[in-house]
C-alpha cells in the first residue's frame, strides 16, 4: 500500500537539503585576494584570511550537526505536487488528495527543521493529517450490547447494501460467523429476491456458520423478507438480524427507493455500505449515493487484502464522513477484521 510513499518523502527530504546547502556554499564563495580602490592596489592579509578560514571550518563541523532548513513555498509547490500525484495514482479521491496537500503545507512551510530531521517531520506531519481524516470506528459489539441488553429485549437489526459483485453476501456472513464467535445469536434475512440463486448462496452460507436463514419466493417485497427475520428473531430471542439486499447501480434511483422502502419498514440500527476496496473512487460515489439515500451508518471493504494501494479507504471514509467498520482480507469467514487506524497507517508507510 502507497508503496512509493516512503521513497517519495526520502528523496522530496534529501534534495531539499541538498538545495539548502548548495544554497549555503554560493554565499561562503571567496572574494578575489587583489582588488582595487581607486588606483591603489591592496594584497589582503593572507595570514588572517588562512586563520578565519581555519575557525569557519571548524564551526562548520560543529553546525552541520545542528544547522536548521525551512521549506519555503517554492520548494514545497514542487515537491507537494509530485506528491498529490502519487496520492491520486493511489486510489485517493482527489478532493481528499487536495485537503492532504493543503494542511500538509500549512504545517511545514516555513517552520525551523533540523536537516537530519527533515524526512521524519514530513512523515510525521503527513501521519497526523490522515489520522485526522479516518474516522474512528465504533465497536459494533458495543452497539448490540446496548440494545439488546435492555428491557426490551429488541433484536440489533443491520442492513446491508451496495452495488453487485461487491461481495455483499459473503461479508453478511462473515459480520454473522464474527458475531457467533463473540456469543451474539444471529439470523440471516435474504432480502435479494431478485438476483437468481441469491437465496440459495445465503442459505449455504447459513448452514456453513449454524444460523437459520429467513426467506419467501424469488420476486418477493425485499422489505417484507427482513420484516420477518424481526419477528421470527423477536419470538426466539435473538439478538441480531442481518439483513442481506439486491445489489443495485448507485445510479439507479429507481432501484435506491426500493432500499429506502427496506430502510423504512425494517428500521435497521445501524445500516452498512459494502464496498470494493479495489474500485477506488467508484467506491467513493457509490458510498455517497448510498449514503444520501438511506444514510449510512458505516463501511466494510472487501478484497482489501488485494489492494496494493490504500487510497479507497482514506477516501471513502472522508467523503461520507462515516467510519470504516471491518476489512475484508480473504474468502474464508474468518477473513475479516475490525478496522484498527493504527495498522492501517503502518500499511502506508507512516
Amino acid at each position: 500500500m502507497f508503496s512509493k510513499l516512503k521513497d517519495k518523502l526520502k528523496n522530496w527530504a534529501k534534495k531539499v537539503s541538498e538545495e539548502k546547502e548548495e544554497e549555503e556554499e554560493i554565499k561562503k564563495i571567496p572574494t578575489p585576494m587583489k582588488f582595487n580602490v581607486g588606483m591603489k592596489q591592496y594584497q589582503p592579509d593572507l595570514e588572517k584570511i588562512q586563520e578565519i578560514q581555519k575557525e569557519e571550518g571548524f564551526l562548520k563541523k560543529i553546525t552541520s550537526k545542528v544547522k536548521k532548513i525551512k521549506i519555503s513555498e517554492k520548494e514545497f509547490e514542487l515537491y507537494g505536487e509530485e506528491l498529490q500525484m502519487l496520492l491520486v495514482e493511489n486510489n485517493v479521491a482527489f478532493e481528499v488528495a487536495e485537503k492532504i496537500i493543503k494542511e500538509l503545507k500549512e504545517e511545514i512551510i516555513g517552520k525551523e527543521l533540523l536537516k537530519k530531521e527533515v524526512e521524519s517531520e514530513i512523515k510525521d506531519a503527513l501521519k497526523k493529517i490522515i489520522e485526522k481524516i479516518l474516522i474512528e470506528p465504533f465497536d459494533i459489539k458495543e452497539k448490540i450490547k446496548e440494545k439488546t441488553t435492555d428491557q426490551a429485549k429488541e433484536p440489533f437489526v443491520i442492513l446491508f447494501v451496495g452495488i453487485n459483485g461487491s461481495g455483499k453476501t459473503t461479508t453478511v456472513a462473515k459480520i454473522a460467523s464474527f458475531l457467533i464467535k463473540k456469543g451474539f445469536s444471529c439470523v440471516l434475512a435474504a432480502a435479494d429476491t431478485f438476483r437468481a440463486a441469491s437465496i440459495e448462496q445465503l442459505e449455504k452460507h447459513g448452514e456453513r456458520i449454524g444460523t437459520k436463514v429467513i426467506s419467501q419466493q424469488y420476486g418477493s417485497d425485499p422489505a417484507a423478507v427482513g420484516f420477518d427475520a424481526i419477528q421470527h428473531a423477536k419470538k426466539n430471542f435473538i439478538n441480531v438480524v442481518l439483513i442481506d439486499t439486491a445489489g443495485r447501480m448507485h445510479t439507479a434511483k429507481n432501484l435506491l427507493k426500493e432500499i429506502e422502502k427496506i430502510s423504512h419498514v425494517c428500521k435497521p440500527d445501524l445500516k452498512i455500505f459494502v464496498g470494493e476496496s479495489i474500485t477506488g473512487n467508484d467506491a467513493v460515489e457509490q458510498a455517497k449515493s448510498f449514503d444520501w439515500a438511506i444514510g449510512i451508518d458505516g463501511i466494510v471493504l472487501s478484497k482489501a487484502d488485494v489492494d496494493e494501494k490504500g487510497g479507497t479507504a482514506l477516501s471513502v471514509g472522508y467523503v461520507t464522513k462515516k467510519p470504516i467498520l471491518f476489512l475484508g482480507t480473504g474468502q474464508e469467514y474468518s477473513k475479516i477484521e475490525p478496522f484498527d487506524k493504527e495498522k492501517f497507517l503502518r500499511k502506508l508507510g507512516l
